[in-house]
């Protein structure tokens, strides 16, 4: 990282857990003390596992340096993490919601002993979307609302996908979503319209004004599993899947339903996550077991097909999750074995 010498430093910065990191978030709170802020989930395969706070000190060189701010232990890994949309902005609660076994909503409060440069994370709530049984049916995936910070929408493996009101703690609605399991949910622009993706092979899209019905935008060519769902929130016509085990993410366009609009190859290994660029309608980072992350530029669709990515980077091991900061879009965090990586794109 020593640029002493005036060549450009190469901006990525390192931070290593004590265990597989799985879960991933950026935090939308713009804080003056710490660069970066981030939450990271365990992937440990027993009851026990954790999440972590991550921030950063400016180090002698006048790099930052990536510490741990604070931590909670959570049953089981966690499927997903993220930060609430509203980033604690106006002096409203700097909270983090987590999903596993249930939606779980924890409050980040500064630490008596050292206020300025760590948190105390308090447990909020529990959301259970089960009152009939004592067992809870695991929840994959979430998102929360970007528009309306109150609302969450969780899909779990018994094919339902459930929209909660977290301000007042309760279920607005639960819907069977899908024929089979579902693996992800994500929320368009605006407060009402979210898809999903599950074993059945199929992309569906709902609208809260009228549940009654649903929209199947796509389904994968033998039916198999998709496992991710990414919204394009600067041009919601676009959304990005990819199916278990496969190398190719797929674009969709829902104003042409069924059809990809493009798939993106570049990967020799199955693909494990996606980010659209936050700032941008036509770039997507997609990384993977082949240890790579790789930045499109998809302006040129549907013209002419996407051949090869702009930016690839090789990280020094499987990438398990990608995420792409909104507050900050010229940083990309991805996980892979025990460590944390911010990288400048």
């Amino acid at each position: 990282m020593d640029d002493s010498d005036g060549a450009p430093r190469k901006e990525i910065y390192t931070y290593t857990a004590p265990w597989t990191v799985f879960s991933m978030a950026w935090s939308r709170r713009v804080d003056a003390q710490s660069q970066f802020r981030l939450a990271i989930g365990s992937y440990v395969e027993q009851y026990s596992n954790g999440v972590q706070i991550i921030q950063s000190v400016v180090g002698p060189n006048g790099a930052p340096t990536l510490y741990k701010a604070g931590q909670l232990d959570h049953p089981y890994p966690c499927t997903k993490i993220l930060w609430s949309p509203a980033g604690g902005a106006g002096g409203g609660k700097d909270l983090l919601a987590t999903t596993g076994d249930y939606l779980r909503l924890w409050q980040m409060l500064p630490d008596p002993e050292r206020p300025a440069t760590h948190v105390l994370p308090k447990k909020v709530c529990l959301l259970n979307n089960n009152k009939t049984s004592e067992y809870c049916a695991p929840l994959t995936s979430f998102d929360w609302n970007e528009t309306d910070p109150s609302l969450v929408g969780t899909s779990s493996i018994d094919t339902t996908c459930t929209i909660w009101d977290i301000e007042a703690q309760t279920a607005r609605t639960q819907l069977i979503a899908h024929d089979r399991e579902v693996f992800d949910l994500a929320f368009a622009r605006g407060k009402d319209v979210f898809a999903s993706v599950g074993a059945d092979g199929s992309v569906r899209m709902f609208d809260l004004r009228s549940l009654e019905h649903s929209t199947i935008i796509y389904e994968s060519p033998n039916l198999d599993a998709l496992l991710r769902l990414e919204w394009n929130k600067q041009d919601p016509n676009y959304l990005a899947t990819f199916r278990v085990d496969s190398r190719r993410t797929i674009i969709l366009d829902i104003r042409v339903p069924s059809v990809p609009v493009a798939e993106l190859g570049g990967h020799l290994g199955c693909v494990n996550a996606t980010a659209w660029a936050p700032h941008s309608s036509c770039h997507i980072c997609t990384a993977g077991d082949d240890s790579q992350a790789l930045i499109w530029d998809l302006s040129q669709m549907p013209k002419r097909p996407i051949e090869d990515p702009i930016l690839a980077y090789n990280a020094s091991g499987e990438i398990n999750n990608l995420q792409w900061s909104a507050a900050q879009p010229d940083w990309v965090s991805i996980a892979f074995q025990d460590k944390l990586q911010i990288l400048r794109v």
